[in-house]
């Protein structure tokens, strides 16, 4: 499994380094800032991948909360927030939450953009 992430940014910088702690042989971390190879394998533009974290597994491309739940669901220490978020009745709010806030850091840090 691939997790795309965007290590330029402080915030998801700080959260993707406790991730890789766990240091979690499945994983393989891609760094999207200035990623060609990343936007080749995703089949997303650098705008996309910058707006959310997105998840390879196998050939499909997972993006945003959904992308979160499939990365904690990998990892036993985090497999509680993975058990929590995927509820019904919790999800939908984790995925307003999540769009809200990453609308916020794609703000932040869209000048890593050269085309916009």
């Amino acid at each position: 499994m691939k997790v795309y992430f965007n290590n330029s940014c402080k915030i998801c910088k700080a959260e993707i380094d406790l991730y890789k702690k766990e240091e979690c042989s499945e994983i393989d971390w891609v760094d999207i800032t200035n990623n060609k190879v990343a936007s080749k394998e995703t089949n997303k533009s650098d705008k996309d991948l910058l707006r959310r974290l997105h998840v390879k597994e196998g050939d499909k491309i997972i993006g945003g909360a959904e992308a979160f739940l499939i990365l904690w669901s990998k990892m036993p220490k985090y497999r509680f927030l993975y058990k929590f978020f995927k509820l019904p009745i919790i999800f939908p709010i984790f995925n307003l939450l999540y769009e809200f806030v990453a609308f916020f850091l794609y703000l932040k840090n869209k000048k890593q953009l050269k085309n916009y």
